[in-house]
């Protein structure tokens, strides 16, 4: 069903509940768990923590967990959404192997339990607009008001339904209702919408339906047709699980799953809203569903984040049933811990400035060993080539530096890492006063980066040679919003005021050392002293692009507590 994961499985409620259900021998001993996404948008970091629970407690006690596509509203799904999620599944290391259903597998099903609602005398055709059946739901602490229509005989409603099948009613036409109690203090039984007229072709369905079902009546009963346990919702659907109760008592189902609901992963800097996601595709805000500033799987995939940190992440942050809102700097703790442990190092250079060692031979190159992660012995090293040309980082050198500025300025000694020890001689600059080239020397005993005579230098710098270098584009992402809750803005003001301007720095001319020439799409490594970077699928053999991941400390918590 999934990848290995070294987390631990955690204990919690949820987990509590199928366990004293199997204790007891309910159903049958069996543990059908489902995902059920609706297929209008990328799934995102809140759907893993659901994908995780819903995966995970079938798994843990060898049970199935159903993917189920809740394609009930034609108007905004498409295929194209069901492949994407389907591919951040897989990602993730989840696999659901036959299961996999659609709502719109049931809609016959659906139409004929409906038709069952109405002879029992439970549902009937409203012909009340949507906001004249949303004036008369009443209030918190006023009753709504009953429908004209509401006491239509079985004959008429059972004719209408049929008719708004047929598709002889304009879509806000008619609705089939349920018929519970207006007067209700839960507003979700105050005579519900089952079915509207829709008429839009349906992605899989195509023209064949002319009504659909409204998500509760489709979604509690496709549970039930699937055989599903435990019904896994977020804190949303606490008010709708007496409708979801009602619609299953009502038909008399064989099966009736429990809902148990659970707080939803909220998270800083963050929207989780798929419709203000969208919104942000289609002004053209990002450059898409999986822009790497995106809080979607597929962005954070795009970024470079590795499933098994997701994984972690949203297993350490854990299954309450009170919201509340985890810092972004721990998402970002959980990605920099799995790729301190498995990215290679490398060496790049960013912003490049010219080094010249005066006294090394021209057109030599040497190959200097270099340690290919620290953290892992088995990783071994590679070799990293050195000449007369080198580049180091531009903000590595000033001229004139500050008392604890401990990198290379004029007259000053540093280690350029795994080779040796230089000294600034002079500076070269351009018309406007720019500094563009070093001229150093090296001391050939400090080879690997020791002095023998025992003298130490307090910086040590990385660098890439100059003609053996490879040139790249890097993508310097940060987070998308610099507020803490994006949608919490003033009355009539639009969230797009908290987008934070400096998201994304584009750094074009950096240079990298030659072992990245043979990196793809999706290879992760640690640019040395820089952060962890990705290779984005828009590279190429010929163009190089690569987007950071992470830092390679927690710099966006200082900068958001500024703003």
């Amino acid at each position: 069903m999934s990848a290995p994961d070294e987390t631990p499985a955690p204990r919690d409620f949820i987990r509590h509940i199928v366990a004293a259900d199997l204790a007891a021998g309910k159903n049958g001993g069996r543990v059908v768990t489902r995902f059920p996404p609706e297929p209008n948008g990328h799934l995102h970091i809140g759907h893993t923590k659901a994908i995780c629970l819903d995966f995970g407690v079938a798994e843990e006690n060898d049970g199935v967990c159903h993917l189920r596509f809740d394609d009930t509203n034609p108007t905004a799904e498409e295929g194209a959404y069901v492949d994407a999620i389907k591919e951040d599944l897989h990602w993730l290391g989840f696999d659901w192997g036959e299961y996999e259903y659609y709502a719109s597998d049931y809609f016959d099903q659906l139409y004929a339990l409906a038709v069952k609602l109405i002879e029992k005398g439970k549902a009937f055709v409203c012909d009340l607009s949507s906001e004249e059946i949303a004036a008369r739901r009443g209030s918190l602490t006023e009753p709504g008001t009953h429908s004209p229509y509401r006491d239509r005989s079985v004959e008429e409603n059972i004719d209408l339904f049929a008719r708004m099948k047929a598709g002889e009613f304009e879509n806000g036409e008619r609705t089939l209702r349920a018929k519970i109690d207006m007067g209700s203090p839960n507003l979700a039984l105050r005579d519900p919408i089952l079915y509207r007229v829709h008429k839009v072709p349906h992605h899989r369905t195509g023209n064949a339906w002319n009504i659909y079902p409204m998500y509760d009546f489709a979604h509690s009963l496709s549970d039930s047709i699937e055989g599903i346990t435990h019904s896994l919702c977020t804190l949303e659907f606490v008010d709708r699980r007496a409708l979801y109760d009602w619609i299953l008592d009502s038909l008399e189902v064989p099966c009736h799953p429990q809902q148990i609901e659970f707080a939803r992963l909220n998270l800083s800097h963050t929207v989780m809203s798929k419709r203000v996601l969208k919104g942000l595709v289609d002004r053209g805000i990002v450059a898409g569903w999986d822009d790497p500033r995106m809080p979607t799987i597929s962005g954070m995939r795009r970024r470079g984040y590795p499933p098994t940190a997701l994984r972690r992440f949203v297993t350490e942050v854990g299954v309450a049933k009170r919201e509340n809102t985890i810092e972004l700097a721990r998402l970002e703790a959980s990605v920099r811990e799995e790729l301190n442990r498995t990215a290679l190092r490398r060496m790049a250079v960013l912003r490049p400035l010219r080094v010249v060692i005066e006294n090394y031979p021209e057109g030599e190159v040497e190959h200097l060993p270099a340690v290919n992660n620290p953290e892992d012995e088995a990783a071994g090293s590679r070799d990293v080539p050195f000449t007369r040309e080198l580049y180091i980082e531009r903000d590595d050198f000033l001229e004139d530096p500050p008392k604890k500025f401990f990198r290379l300025a004029p007259g000053r000694e540093v280690r350029l890492r795994y080779a040796y020890f230089i000294t600034c001689t002079d500076v070269v600059k351009d018309a406007n006063g720019e500094v563009v080239e070093l001229r150093c020397t090296y001391d050939p005993a400090t080879r690997g980066g020791d002095a023998p005579d025992g003298r130490k230098v307090k910086g040590t710098l990385h660098w890439v040679s100059a003609p053996e270098s490879i040139a790249a584009e890097v993508r310097l992402y940060a987070t998308l919003f610099s507020v803490e809750d994006p949608l919490d803005v003033p009355e009539g003001e639009d969230f797009t005021a908290s987008l934070n301007p400096d998201s994304l720095e584009v750094v074009e001319g950096a240079r990298l050392e030659p072992a990245l020439a043979e990196a793809v799409p999706g290879d992760r490594v640690q640019f040395e002293r820089t952060g962890y970077f990705c290779v984005d699928p828009d590279s190429t053999p010929d163009a190089n692009v690569w987007n950071r991941a992470v830092t390679l400390r927690d710099t966006w918590a200082k900068v958001s507590r500024k703003g």
